[in-house]
């Protein structure tokens, strides 16, 4: 009997255990967004996919370089034409869009009008050194769209 009361001991402590490693915590670096901060301030950077509901827009950037700079200000040149907007990311825990990211990447333009559709919350899908890809889900009729910068 005393043999079955430590079993059945040990077993609960075990599922306990498992129970814990596998729940989800918040606070995990995943939620940083200081790496995502200091891969994007490194160098500068190109639009390589840009895909607004289903179409492929990625050739209005063609040619521009994007620098995400010091005080939020996002520089995109070309030539002589140079656009500002703003940037930044910023842990979001209310995202219903895409519940496997909690770091919003915001960026805003206001003018020309191919920029200003970049202007959005875009959720952090993956980064690297060299690539930071984004995503946006539609609130109201659930289009996708989806950004790729690439480290020049």
């Amino acid at each position: 009997m005393k043999k079955l009361i430590l079993i059945s001991g040990l077993f609960c402590l075990f599922m306990l255990n498992v129970a814990s490693m596998c729940s989800s915590d918040d606070s995990s670096s995943s939620t940083d967004p200081t790496p995502v901060i200091n891969t994007a301030t490194q160098g500068t950077w190109r639009i390589t996919s840009y895909v607004d509901s289903g179409t492929d827009e990625t050739n209005h950037f063609t040619g521009y370089n994007f620098t995400f700079g010091a005080s939020n200000v996002l520089t995109a040149a070309y030539g002589t034409n140079t656009y500002t907007g703003t940037w930044s990311v910023v842990v979001d825990n209310t995202n219903d869009d895409n519940p496997s990211s909690d770091l919003d990447f915001n960026i805003t333009f206001t003018s020309p009008v191919d920029f200003a559709d970049l202007t959005d919350d875009w959720d952090v899908v993956s980064y690297t050194a060299t690539t930071i890809s984004l995503i946006d889900v539609s609130g109201g009729n659930g289009e996708t769209d989806t950004l790729v910068f690439t480290k020049n």
